[in-house]
This record gives structure tokens, C-alpha cells and sequence, in this order.
């Protein structure tokens, strides 16, 4: 690995590396280590030359760097990068023009130094938790080249896991940061819905779609979150406030009241999701255990409207080119567009209740914890998997502890764990709205415990 994004950031201010060294390693390692992984569809080498060297000229001119300067990263494939066409994973989208600007936190991203290298694969259209792409080949999970590496960010996920970039971007509708970081051992966020711009980005289902980081690091996801900040009026959604810094080193304050969530959340996790729970709340000294007693009518509500939405989304275009989309993708949107909406309004009315549930809970706790996947990583092509002795679908199932979550726009901290096993499984960090930094500095506790920790393949 190249580094964290800090230490590379350190050196290169020192002068005891040059941008252009560490983008000249990172395309090594890219080159020897996406093969087996298939992470990436695309690079932008050409680009990222021209990036490291400005940021080399004001070293050398002795001007002040910006933060992430000289980080490499790359993004989902369903990010505009300028002269690129975005494909959101799907072959029905690759004869659209290329993007004509970068996405709003992908130009955030560049101004604040970052040197991007690539796009990268995901679910097609970003529905699923599999990265299984019909169209671009299967993501391969970094730390068992015959498990898959989740979704729908895989792409994104596995390319930190296998230590090609120290950061990546990614997209969450239903879990699809928190199910790959969990599965591949990687760091990652999930800002409270509207805290960070999505225009430019390829859209899922806009009343769930949040965009946020990976990284190897606490630091890491927060150097990046810090970066991408800041109001958008290009994208409705994204809330008008102002920059709410955490630093490459977010701590907790003292006090802080952590409830574990017991219920479905336990319920539905396996013994080792369960085993990586208990360790992260030991590490914290969280021993209350609390219930989110709407999460089954959130997760139910969650299908409806990501179906309704979805669906009504791409109608269009299923009428006129209905064999360009995968059988998967394809039969799910369908049936989305048919849902009455009268079950869409019942699903709002669901996650509103749910919502008031939860602010009513952070009455009592300043974080929740839980499970971020009920089980370790599937094989690759596994249709189903046994939790608490019941088989459920693997594509539908990963997202079983993510998405009530989803639902009601909670940020969410995900961290990796090793709970006596060879395969990662991820805790889920769960704040207020708005509150990131708690997130982050539980994050990083775990992280300095050496509870939670990132292992190169």
C-alpha cells in the first residue's frame, strides 16, 4: 500500500515524496492488482499526471498545500468525471454522451489536491448488494478472491481493501457503503441524507441516495468528508450548511451514551456479526441494549419506495431498450413500476413514524450500535445464506441491518472488525442527524483500541 492519505499528504509536504511518485506506485499496484479483483472500469491516468504535477509545482514553489494533496482515489462509476461517460454500471447507459463537468464533490475532491486515477465497477444501476455486474464482470472481494466484495459500491470498497488508493467514493441507497466496507475490511461513511452534494452523480432513488467516502483510516474518512463538504444549490436535497470540520482526528467527548440495538438488529445477525458487536460496545463501554421496534416496518417501507422510485425512474426506458438492462436489474424495476401508490404513500407514512422513533431514542443515547452485515462476505454467485437458521436471498438479505437505517437518513460511521476469523465484518456507528463527528470520533476509539483496523490482503 502506498500509504495512508495523511502520511502521504505529511511526506509530500516535507518533500520526501513527490506526487508524481506516489501516483507512479499507485498505478503499479493498480495494474498488478486489479486483474484479480476487478475493481476498476476505467482509470484517468492522463489526468491524474496532470494533477500530481500541480501539486508538485507548489511544493516546489513553496506555497501552501492544499489538504488531501497528492492523495490518489477514484470513484463509482456512477460519479461524472469530465470527458468520461457515466455508466452507473449499466450497459444501457454507455452510449450517453461523456459528463461535461465532474460531480460536485468529485470537483470538491480535486480542489482540495486529490489526484483521481479511475472509475470504478458496481451493481448495475446501483441496485443490489453484490457487485455481481452483468454487464462489467463480478468485484471479488479483496481478502477471499472467491467471495464477492458486497454493493453496490464493490468497486469502491475493494479497491481500498486491496490497498490500490487510500480513499475512494461511493453511493448509499440501502446500505451499499456499509455492507462492501463491512465485507472487505475498509472504513466508511454514510453522512446524514442531504449533508453532502450528489449533483453529477447517476441517481437510484433520490428520497434515499446519500454519497460519502471509504477510506483505510479514521483519518482517512475524514480528511475526504471535510473536502466534499458545503452546500450545493444543484442539489435540492443537499442541506444550506456550512462546513462542520472534524479534522484527521475526530474524538468522542466525555459522557458520550451509546445504546446498543438489540431487536431485529439481533436478531438477524449471525454469531460473528453478533461476536463484532459485543466487541465494539465492550471497547466502548456500552452495555445498554435498546430496541429501534419500527426497523422491520422501516426495512418493509424501504423496498416499497426504492421500488416505486426506481421504477418509475427508468420506465422510460425499459419500454425502449428493454434488453440493454440485466435479467436482475431489469425484473426488479419492472415490478417497482407497478407498485400502487397508495402502498408509496403508506410507505412514507411508515418512515416518518420510524424517523420520530429514532429522535425519540437519541433522547437517550448519543450513538447506537449494530451490525453492519449479518454474516462475512458470500462466495461469489451464492443465492442464498443462513441467518439464525433461516436461508434468505444474499442479494436481498446483506441489506437486512442496513437498510432501516437508510430509510430514516441517519449518518453512519462503518468500521471494520475481525472477530477470530480470517473475513471482516463491519459495526455500524449510528448518530443523530447531523452529528458525523460523534460517528467519526467513536471511529476512531475503536480504531486506537486496535478494535477496529484495516489488514492489507
Amino acid at each position: 500500500m502506498i500509504g495512508s492519505a495523511a502520511d502521504i499528504v505529511r511526506q509530500i509536504g516535507t518533500g520526501a515524496r513527490s506526487a508524481a511518485s506516489v501516483l507512479a506506485e499507485t498505478k503499479a499496484l493498480i495494474h498488478t492488482r486489479n486483474p484479480d479483483l476487478n475493481c476498476f472500469t476505467a482509470t484517468t491516468f492522463e489526468r491524474a499526471a496532470r494533477e500530481a504535477a500541480a501539486i508538485d509545482a507548489l511544493q516546489a514553489q513553496g506555497k501552501p498545500l492544499p489538504p488531501l494533496a497528492g492523495v490518489p482515489y477514484a470513484v463509482k462509476n456512477l460519479f461524472d468525471i469530465e470527458g468520461m461517460v457515466t455508466l452507473a454500471g449499466a450497459k444501457v447507459n454507455a452510449s450517453n454522451a461523456p459528463a461535461a463537468a465532474d460531480a460536485t464533490i468529485v470537483a470538491r475532491m480535486q480542489r482540495a489536491g486529490a489526484v483521481l486515477v479511475g472509475a470504478l465497477n458496481m451493481e448495475e444501476l446501483a441496485y443490489g448488494f453484490t457487485t455481481e455486474n452483468p454487464h462489467y464482470g463480478t468485484t471479488r472481494n479483496p481478502h477471499d478472491r472467491t467471495r464477492g466484495a458486497g454493493g453496490s459500491s464493490g468497486g469502491s470498497a475493494a479497491a481500498v481493501g486491496a490497498g490500490m488508493v487510500p480513499i475512494s467514493l461511493g453511493s448509499d441507497t440501502s446500505g451499499s457503503i456499509r455492507v462492501p466496507a463491512s465485507l472487505c475490511g475498509v472504513f466508511g461513511l454514510k453522512p446524514t441524507y442531504g449533508r453532502l452534494s450528489r449533483s453529477g452523480t447517476f441517481p437510484f432513488v433520490n428520497s434515499f441516495d446519500h454519497v460519502g467516502p471509504f477510506g483505510a483510516s479514521v483519518s482517512d474518512l475524514a480528511l475526504a468528508y471535510d473536502a466534499m463538504q458545503g452546500p450545493d444549490p444543484q442539489d435540492p436535497a443537499c442541506a444550506q450548511r456550512a462546513v462542520e470540520s472534524v479534522g484527521t482526528a475526530p474524538a468522542l467527548p466525555p459522557g458520550i451514551r451509546i445504546g446498543i440495538l438489540g431487536g431485529w438488529f439481533h436478531e438477524w445477525a449471525d454469531p460473528m456479526a453478533r461476536r463484532a458487536v459485543q466487541l465494539a460496545a465492550a471497547a466502548l463501554s456500552a452495555t445498554d441494549w435498546t430496541e429501534l421496534k419500527g426497523a422491520e416496518a422501516a426495512r418493509a417501507a424501504a423496498y416499497i419506495i426504492t421500488g416505486a422510485e426506481s421504477g418509475a425512474l427508468h420506465r422510460p426506458r425499459l419500454v425502449e431498450q428493454y434488453g440493454d438492462f440485466g435479467p436482475a436489474s431489469r425484473a426488479r424495476l419492472v415490478a417497482g413500476s407497478l407498485i400502487p401508490s397508495s402502498w408509496v404513500v403508506q410507505a412514507q407514512r411508515v418512515r416518518q413514524a420510524v424517523y420520530r422513533e429514532a429522535l425519540e431514542l437519541f433522547k437517550r443515547y448519543d450513538l447506537l450500535i449494530a451490525a453492519a452485515a449479518p454474516a462475512s462476505a458470500p462466495l461469489v454467485g451464492q443465492e442464498t445464506m443462513e441467518i439464525s437458521g433461516r436461508s434468505i436471498p444474499t442479494k436481498a438479505g446483506l441489506g437486512v441491518l442496513t437498510q432501516p437505517i437508510s430509510c430514516i437518513g441517519l449518518p453512519v460511521c462503518t468500521v471494520p472488525l475481525w472477530p477470530g476469523m480470517s473475513l471482516p465484518l463491519g459495526v455500524q456507528l449510528i448518530g443523530a442527524p447531523w452529528r458525523e463527528d460523534l460517528c467519526l470520533g467513536a471511529a476512531r476509539a475503536l480504531e486506537q483500541a486496535g478494535v477496529a483496523k484495516f489488514r492489507l490482503p
